[in-house]
């Protein structure tokens, strides 16, 4: 059963995006390793920016500096 794990911070994700994702990664999975879609789980974990960093700063951050 193979497991997707899919972290993305919580700007503009819509429920359309979000099933977007799924499917995507789903018939990712089926198309390169043949893995039953039936089987596959996804996961998508929403991260408030101000827990998400990069490079010493937080995306909120990054965000209002332009960056």
């Amino acid at each position: 059963m193979p497991y997707v794990n899919i972290k993305i911070t919580n700007e503009d994700v819509t429920p359309e995006k979000k099933a977007l994702l799924i499917k995507g990664a789903t018939q990712l999975l089926v198309d390169v390793l043949g893995k039953n879609p039936n089987t596959t789980v996804v996961v998508i974990d929403e991260v408030d920016t101000d827990n998400w960093g990069i490079a010493g700063e937080t995306i909120t951050v990054r965000r209002q500096q332009g960056k």
